[in-house]
């Protein structure tokens, strides 16, 4: 299993649980596993091209994940924040 860290604005989607446990070979698998559970949770964090939000990062063993099919293994980590912005 994936663990995957939950930034407090996206924890109404999981029941207010920060660390979680998820399935996948991939980012993607990870965040489609989560979604199943936890619907509407991965279009918060990816958009309808796929790709990381604008205003999300997502980390993978604290490597910054470009590419959704980057891959993982089991007891590997992903962290999901909301960037900030601002002047």
């Amino acid at each position: 299993m994936i663990s995957v860290l939950i930034p407090s604005q996206l924890q109404s989607y999981t029941e207010g649980v920060a660390r979680l446990q998820a399935a996948g070979g991939t980012v993607d698998g990870v965040l489609e596993d989560l979604d199943r559970r936890f619907p509407g949770l991965r279009f918060r964090v990816i958009d309808e091209q796929d790709r990381v939000r604008r205003h999300m990062r997502v980390f993978a063993n604290g490597q910054p994940v470009a590419d959704l099919a980057t891959p993982l293994r089991d007891g590997d980590e992903v962290l999901i924040f909301g960037a900030l912005s601002g002047g």
